[in-house]
């Protein structure tokens, strides 16, 4: 007999406590990948809550003599087993703490340990929902204190109790297989079951989770929403407001579902900044708008430039002085230090300060007019100035005979209120006199012949051609029924923000502002003087003058049911001559484009703009998040939707030798 102590094992069958550092893991355990980190917090947290509910079955360890080593290999609960040693680990319980096991010597090891992992059903997760959601509801547990008790986190804990809160009908649906997790977890955004409900009877073939978060979602405002970013969550909150969040997704603050309540915080605000501006800057008026009136039958002065007082000119000389000053000494430096950009910020600010001051409303427009106070699409104010009322205009009695025409607003104005212009009516009166000697019929048949022979004279010289050209458009485009021109050539003008929302706010459609408004500020106050004005630039400011005013007449949009397909081939053929590229004018983000085309339409862009395996990469996606990566993987490209490419050519079709196209930020009236 060997000299070693015999261990007298239990027999197969029995059921006793066994020291925990007495437990071995199993060769014969048929799980060979380790149980994750995951996994044996969840059992620990477990065990700490309810104990070991299920027994570990073991066997004895043997040497190689067949004798009993006092140990015990865990065939069944090796993942129980690990939990315990991590408890002890964390000084929750000692290493000698007793578990409970049941020892197993009449079945083969391996085969129990596969079946154990074999044959057996999960709950369907349906159940589990309900399930974590009775808990709370009977046992009162919130969700730290049942994430603690099952080793998961909270936010897992809230997701299963929001689908646990989901319309039973559509639950019901879930089991069946007629809804996916993914779709329930779409309608367990809202918590109002009959809204749920509403929303799957109008569910057609269109399913996915998107449409039904959209459906959902159609009375709230997005965090996202300008009007949200305008008032700020905080603000929202504070007044009483309510936030819809989506767990399942990254739902960028949610959705805030009192909308009238935001909307009357908007208009507060927007208020607000109204009175402010007119207080600081002496406007008769001020109003807030959400969106910019366009249909406001306003003219619209503009500020013209203005020299700088002795003291703001002294003043910018010394912040020119070190701004240049500091430019020089680190002009080598690969970064800056942290006060020295700070301070270049400062002066950059005042230089722009000043530089602002060149340009000035006259105090005469400042005292009759007004400026609107819009929300931009971003969320930030904007401040469009100088509009004058039809009743404020002042009349020629009230303007001491001075001119008065002024540059009118780009997008229009309503009515047919001429401008004002005294200069000339001098002139125009003794005409009115003489003509009053000659019947109506006798000066018609004189100014048709005088029409003719304009016709024939004009006809012969295109110089003076484009002068009128020139003249007639910038006419009717920067004076409100001025009615000055003498061709009939009228331009017409398209609204864009009708057609595309927040274009105005885009880098380009702020520099054409910036264009527009500049031209604006150079023309004459008295449309009578306008003749001069354009016949006194020298060519290159009169072609660009022309080309701005023949510009702003472009339209090449295209509605449904288009019937201008002979305006829009030509539109192609303009880009071409131009050599129209827009990528220096749009670039496809998740807003613009990739949020708005289906998911097909995603990859077919990454596929052309970075390639097929990238495409691939993100197939596999969400909806939201397969745009997201689409925006950063084409963002360093060039790439463009079709409807935005300019054909390439080996000629500039249509243009004259020398001309060339132009960047949208240069200024051409400059």
């Amino acid at each position: 007999m060997s000299a070693k102590s015999v261990e007298i094992n239990p027999a197969s069958g029995t059921e006793t406590l066994i020291p925990l550092n007495k437990l071995k893991k199993s060769p014969n355990n048929a799980r060979k990948t380790p149980h994750s980190e995951v996994a044996i917090e969840g059992y620990a947290a477990s065990i700490a809550a309810k104990g070991i509910l299920q027994n570990l079955v073991v066997e004895p360890e043997l040497d190689g003599e067949g004798t009993a080593t006092g140990f015990y290999l865990v065939t069944i609960g090796e993942g129980r087993r690990l939990a315990q040693l991590l408890r002890v680990k964390r000084k929750e319980i000692k290493k000698t703490e007793p578990i409970r096991c049941i020892i197993d010597t009449a079945n083969d090891p391996h085969e129990i340990s596969l079946d154990e992992n074999v044959t057996r059903e999960n709950m369907h997760p349906a159940d589990q929902f309900e399930a974590f959601k009775k808990l709370a509801d009977e046992r009162g547990f919130g969700a730290e204190e049942i994430a603690a008790r099952f080793g998961v986190t909270a936010h897992v804990v809230r997701q299963r109790l929001r689908l646990g809160a989901v319309s039973p009908k559509l639950m019901q649906v879930y089991r069946e297989g007629e809804l996916a997790l993914e779709q329930l977890m779409a309608f367990a955004i809202s918590d109002d079951q009959a809204r749920q409900e509403a929303v799957y009877e109008r569910l057609s073939y269109e399913r996915d989770a998107t449409t039904i978060r959209r459906l959902l979602t159609e009375t709230h405002v997005a965090a996202t929403d300008r009007r949200s970013r305008f008032v700020g969550l905080e603000a929202y909150i504070e007044a009483g407001g309510t936030i819809l969040r989506d767990l399942f997704t990254e739902d960028r603050g949610g959705y805030l579902e009192d909308v009238a309540l935001l909307d009357l915080l908007v208009t507060a605000r927007l208020g607000r900044e109204a009175d402010a501006l007119r207080a600081a800057e002496g406007w008769k008026w001020t109003e807030p708008h959400l969106d910019f009136p366009h249909a406001h039958g306003m003219r619209r002065a503009y500020p013209h430039p203005v020299e700088l007082s002795a003291e703001d000119q002294a003043a910018l000389q010394v912040v020119q002085t070190e701004f240049d000053r500091l430019t020089e000494q680190h002009q080598t430096a690969e970064e800056l230090p942290d006060e020295v950009d700070a301070r270049f910020g400062e002066l950059e600010n005042q230089i722009e300060q000043f530089e602002a001051k060149r340009q000035a409303y006259d105090p005469g427009d400042v005292a009759r007019g007004g400026a609107f106070v819009i929300l931009n699409h971003d969320g930030t104010i904007r401040v469009e100035r100088g509009f004058i009322r039809p009743e404020d205009e002042k009349f020629p009695a009230e303007a001491g005979q001075e001119g008065d025409a002024v540059a009118a607003d780009d997008e229009g104005g309503g009515d047919d209120q001429a401008t004002r212009h005294g200069e000339g009516e001098e002139e125009e009166n003794e005409e009115e006199g003489e003509e009053q000697k000659l019947s109506d019929t006798l000066i018609r048949d004189l100014t048709a012949h005088r029409t003719l022979g304009l016709r024939l004279n004009l006809s012969e010289q295109p110089d003076v051609a484009i002068v009128t050209v020139t003249h007639a458009l910038a006419a009717q485009i920067f004076y409100v029924g001025a009615n000055a021109h003498v061709v009939g050539i009228q331009p017409v003008k398209t609204d864009l923000t009708a057609h595309a929302v927040g274009i105005e706010d885009t880098p380009a459609g702020k520099a054409w502002s910036d264009r527009h408004a500049n031209w604006a500020g150079q023309m004459p106050r008295d449309v009578a003087k306008l003749w001069e004005f354009v016949v006194e630039l020298d060519h290159d400011s009169h072609m660009a003058l022309f080309a701005h005013c023949t510009a702003l007449t472009v339209n090449a949009v295209k509605l449904p049911l288009d019937l201008r397909p002979r305006a829009l081939a030509a539109a192609s053929r303009l880009a071409e001559a131009v050599a129209l590229d827009m990528t220096g004018y749009w670039r496809p983000t998740v807003q613009s484009y990739f949020g708005r085309v289906t998911k097909a339409g995603i990859l077919q862009a990454v596929r052309e703009g970075v390639g097929e395996e990238a495409a691939e990469r993100i197939s596999g996606m969400k909806k939201v998040e397969m745009a997201a990566a689409a925006e950063q993987l084409l963002a360093a490209t060039d790439w463009l939707p079709p409807l935005l490419r300019t054909a390439k050519t080996g000629d500039k079709v249509g243009l004259p030798d020398g001309a060339q196209g132009h960047d949208f930020c240069s200024q051409a009236a400059e």
